[in-house]
């Protein structure tokens, strides 16, 4: 009876194990089932709207204006490396593509098309060719699921999806990698074979072995490039150099190879008919047939980032650094595509970035004028290279990361994308269109502003306002502007120095301390444990701060250091320590929205901008980590003030210099 009874509890038991097992189990599967299911983790837009395509052309030299623009976040994701925002203008659209996914845009307007995401996925490549777009993304966390899907570009229908290859060498400052002809290449997992697919379906037309001993780079700046005829590989060969290998991307035919002076990643850029790549040792460019067209010899041609370069009218027009070169030097040359021989050089600004359009070309320069704000667009022709600067309704600093600068033009419109620090914390990049504006009554280098409206730098602030400050009126220096042709008639900044301590007194002969080390008479400290001041540097002669120290982004700042003779023992003046101030009139724009739109593109690229609403003006911010750069606008001005110390000093002398525009007689 026991026995019937203890065997009925112990099926019962099993009986309760196997059901919790089996509810364990149903739970795990329904959660896998959930987690990996399509309809929560897509979020897949289409369209069915046509759209034309643009002209081969861009805008007119001249004052350029907004058409549209947007801003895309940095997808800050777990694979480090990998968080940029690249963008492209095709068939009338224009793409952006981040780790988020793609997002796809009327080139014209800025509407939206469509776009593709996934949800705890993070795309990690892209790649066009014709009228289809491919992605290649990895669920968060785990690499070894992923997957890529082929679009239709003009609609966003999904057209195939496989989850066994990798892209062939994504670019990693861009995401981009190969693609032409209809075909997308592939690799395996030892980077050792490509694959070319079709991008209508997916399938697979040819296999190509790579030579023995080389693989393709893996994680590398920009180690591949094509355009729709030609796809170039950098190959990371054990035991030498590194080499470029150019296939057509329809049947994997292997046009040209080449070795290269290095064992580094190259940075490689095709365009049409030319290939070009930067080792470390030179920069050199190849034919597309794989002859040598040319070659920059230099370890450091193209700086830290790649050279920006176009093909032109027959030209191969590229922007590199000299040897010996400051940091800032450039040079612009032109080779004929044909012969090899330099059609024209001159010097140039450090060039973002670069296009081709319509028998022009297009750079983008950082700072229209060392002293001022805007960015700057050269416009000139491949035949000669004479060049007509335009100011560009934004500012920029190329130092921040999540978007390398980025040109293109197309239907009359040039587009621009920079980097921005906001929205923090991870940044994004801002993609704006540009068209040709109406002629202003000033010259276009100014946006259209007669230089007469320009205020006086050093008029801003009054005698009593730089005394209060402990600043000497008679030390102003005037800094000038000069923007092509054309030379500001006042100072657009103004720095003030305080006035000069006297000498200190001499410093009395050492004794020596018991420990044999030299002892400071006044203190009876060994000298080695008395901290002693660094003789200081002249101030800084550039009209303001760095991103980094809180001023506009692109130049360097002024920094309060200890003058000369400052024994550190204490003054009456110690409050203010030494000092100097600037003030800077960094833009008049032609509208008072126009200077709005620039002052917003300012705060931006700041890492640290508070809104200041007790100086006056129109708006004004307080920059970097303390309140030692104020920028302040005015109706049409912007001013930016920077003085480190006292602290309150360039909150108190911006209100000062807005008091001073806000007159009648002061405004443009």
């Amino acid at each position: 009876m026991g026995g019937r009874r203890l065997g009925g509890r112990r099926r019962a038991a099993a009986g309760v194990v196997s059901a919790v097992l089996a509810v364990t189990v149903s739970g795990v599967l329904v959660v896998r089932a959930v987690t990996r299911a399509e309809w929560w983790q897509v979020r897949h837009t289409v369209t069915t709207v046509p759209v034309a395509p643009q002209a081969d052309v861009g805008p007119p030299p001249g004052p350029l204006v907004t058409s549209w623009q947007r801003s895309a976040p940095v997808h800050r994701g777990a694979l480090a490396g990998y968080n940029s925002v690249a963008f492209d203008v095709a068939q009338g659209q224009a793409v952006v593509a981040s780790g988020s996914g793609l997002e796809v845009r009327d080139a014209r307007t800025g509407g939206r098309r469509w776009s593709y995401h996934r949800t705890g996925w993070t795309m990690l490549g892209w790649a066009a060719t014709r009228s289809r777009l491919i992605g290649y993304f990895e669920r968060d966390g785990d690499r070894g699921e992923r997957m890529m899907v082929g679009f239709d570009a003009l609609s966003g229908a999904e057209l195939w999806r496989r989850t066994d290859e990798l892209p062939a060498a994504v670019a990693r400052t861009t995401l981009r990698w190969p693609a032409g002809s209809d075909a997308v290449l592939t690799t395996g997992g030892d980077r050792r074979v490509l694959y070319g697919r079709s991008a209508a379906d997916g399938a697979r037309l040819w296999t190509l072995r790579l030579p023995a001993g080389c693989r393709l780079f893996d994680g590398a700046a920009h180690a591949s490039g094509a355009v729709e005829t030609t796809a170039v590989f950098a190959l990371d060969c054990a035991g030498g150099p590194s080499r470029l290998l150019a296939v057509r991307p329809d049947t994997g035919a292997v046009r040209w190879s080449h070795r290269l002076g290095s064992a580094e990643a190259p940075e490689v850029t095709v365009l049409d008919g030319v290939t070009l790549a930067e080792d470390g040792t030179a920069l050199r460019a190849y034919r597309d047939n794989g002859e040598p067209l040319a070659e920059w010899a230099g370890e450091n041609v193209c700086g830290d980032a790649i050279c920006p370069a176009v093909v032109a009218e027959g030209r191969l027009v590229v922007v590199y650094r000299p040897n010996g070169a400051r940091g800032g030097d450039r040079r612009l040359e032109a080779v004929d595509a044909s012969t090899g021989r330099v059609a024209w050089r001159r010097d140039a600004p450090a060039y973002a970035a670069m296009t081709a359009a319509g028998g022009r070309i297009y750079a983008l320069r950082p700072r229209l004028s060392a002293a001022l704000l805007p960015a700057g667009v050269d416009v000139f022709a491949p035949d000669d290279g004479a060049a007509r600067t335009v100011a560009a309704p934004f500012a920029m600093d190329p130092e921040l990361d999540g978007a390398r600068p980025w040109l293109a033009a197309a239907g009359g419109l040039l587009y621009a994308a920079v980097p921005t620090a906001a929205p923090r914390p991870g940044g994004a990049a801002r993609l704006v269109a540009l068209r040709g504006g109406s002629a202003g009554p000033g010259p276009a280098e100014l946006g259209g502003t007669p230089p007469g409206d320009w205020p006086d730098a050093c008029a801003l602030l009054q005698r009593p306002d730089l005394l209060a400050a402990h600043l000497d009126p008679g030390s102003a220096r005037p800094g000038r502007a000069e923007i092509g042709e054309e030379t500001l008639p006042h100072p657009v900044s103004c720095t003030y120095e305080a006035p000069q301590r006297p000498a200190p007194p001499e410093v009395p002969p050492l004794t020596v301390a018991p420990s044999g080390g030299p002892t400071d008479v006044l203190s009876g400290a060994p000298q080695a444990d008395r901290a002693v001041p660094e003789e200081s540097a002249s101030p800084d002669r550039s009209a303001s701060a760095t991103p980094h120290d809180g001023g506009t982004p692109g130049e360097d700042g002024d920094r309060s250091t200890a003058e000369p003779g400052d024994d550190g023992r204490g003054t009456d003046d110690d409050e203010w320590g030494a000092r100097s101030l600037t003030v800077t009139v960094k833009w008049v724009a032609p509208t008072g929205q126009a200077a709005a739109e620039l002052m917003e593109t300012l705060r931006a690229v700041q890492a640290q901008a508070r809104r200041r609403t007790d100086i006056g003006g129109d708006e004004a911010y307080e920059l970097g980590p303390t309140a030692g750069t104020i920028a302040v606008r005015v109706g049409r001005s912007i001013v930016v003030v920077t003085a480190a110390r006292p602290p309150g000093a360039a909150s108190r002398l911006a209100r000062s210099a807005a008091m001073t525009l806000s007159r009648p007689d002061r405004r443009p």
